[in-house]
């Protein structure tokens, strides 16, 4: 599928010069729009749910979702969906982009922003394609979603109903284009806050509880029980593996944990993540962090034989899957990619996808990379190869009969 990499690349630049962390995407949408009508998107395909009214946490905009009606010989075939996301982390704040051969980086001290910027840009290209070649395909969903970096919000809050019903999804994120993924973890995110009691240091310390101490003991429990960082439990067939990790710890929002210190800490707030590829291990995982501060609050106890006492919450962020290799999408997936002389590999992910809320909404998703490297950190880069690989394989997976 032959495809105008300077359009593409020149999309691609255009994008990431637009600012839009997690949560603050409404400028970002506004120029995907912009490109999308370029392009050859009628104005009236293009609209904006409103996820963002359902979202928990403050968010500008909802999801931007392009309907795109079949052509030709293959427009009354079931529809498809072709999916990314247009947020990025904060650290992507003030990136400014620059062309070094066939990569991009990034001039500022900051995350290149790759990650999604890429996946818009297959997207959009997609369809200026598709509406320049003027090619025979079914009819098509294009979706970005936001927040997909601050826990998958727009695709968990998307309703299935605006999307048309689609068949199959094809999700771009992070990594290679060859790389099919069909599967990824699941992830229960958790906090906890610790009550102890005030009391002075240096004069009574004996009256006070500690909240530090009942943390510095639960981490310490859960470190021995091999429950921290990467997680594994059983032997052979019966063998269980996860992650997880203990995040910010504070004394409540904008709040060191503790005041002084010369008084004795009377309150921590702690959140930390567990996941697996198993459903049920992760949630395993969290009661051993939940069971760990139960304990250690029973043990700090004061003079007067009073202890702490833990409140302890935990919701599961998203859901593990893990697609059959005989699934519709998967095999169009694979052979798409061998189509434009790729070679598939069949994997799964570690991480969290838009992905895992589409399989759980009832579409089938295949994730694929875009190029990006070096993700969330200084060091972002572009592989420009592997993003006009990315936009002819969409081609190829709208159009293969």
């Amino acid at each position: 599928m032959t495809v105008d990499v300077k359009a593409a690349t020149d999309r691609l630049m255009r994008f990431l010069s637009v600012e839009g962390v997690t949560g603050k995407e409404a400028a970002i949408g506004r120029e995907l729009a912009a490109a999308l009508r370029e392009g050859g998107v009628p104005d009236d395909a293009i609209r904006l749910d409103d996820a963002n009214t359902r979202i928990p946490v403050p968010t500008e905009t909802g999801n931007l979702i392009v309907d795109l009606p079949g052509r030709g010989a293959m427009h009354n075939q079931p529809r498809i969906m072709f999916m990314t996301h247009m947020d990025t982390v904060p650290l992507c704040a003030g990136a400014r982009p620059k062309l070094a051969g066939r990569k991009i980086v990034n001039q500022a001290k900051t995350a290149l922003g790759g990650d999604n910027r890429a996946g818009c840009g297959v997207l959009v290209t997609l369809a200026a394609e598709l509406a320049k070649q003027k090619l025979d395909h079914p009819p098509i969903t294009l979706l970005f979603c936001v927040r997909e970096e601050s826990g998958l919000w727009g695709a968990r809050h998307v309703r299935t109903a605006d999307l048309g019903s689609p068949v199959m999804a094809f999700n771009y994120d992070g990594g290679s284009a060859s790389n099919v993924v069909i599967g990824a973890v699941g992830a229960d995110r958790w906090q906890v806050e610790i009550f102890g009691r005030a009391s002075h240091a240096g004069v009574a310390p004996e009256r006070g509880i500690s909240s530090t101490m009942i943390l510095a003991l639960a981490l310490a429990d859960v470190k021995a029980g091999g429950w921290f960082g990467k997680v594994m439990k059983g032997k052979g067939q019966d063998r269980k593996q996860g992650t997880s990790n203990v995040g910010p710890v504070t004394g409540g929002e904008g709040r060191p944990a503790g005041d002084a210190t010369n008084v004795v800490t009377d309150y921590v707030h702690v959140r930390g993540e567990s996941r697996s590829h198993d459903g049920k291990f992760f949630r395993e995982i969290t009661r051993a962090y939940k069971a760990a501060f139960e304990k250690a609050a029973r043990r700090v106890r004061n003079s007067d034989g009073k202890s702490g006492r833990v409140k302890f919450k935990a919701e599961t962020d998203y859901y593990p899957f893990r697609m059959k290799d005989s699934l519709p999408v998967v095999k169009r997936a694979a052979a798409a990619v061998s189509g434009i002389g790729g070679t598939p590999v069949i994997r799964t992910a570690n991480g969290g996808l838009d992905a895992n809320w589409m399989v759980r909404h009832g579409i089938p998703t295949v994730t694929f990379g875009a190029g990006q490297n070096e993700v969330h950190t200084i060091d972002e880069w572009i592989n420009l190869d592997e993003y006009d690989r990315a936009c002819a394989l969409a081609v190829q997976l709208a159009t293969m009969r």
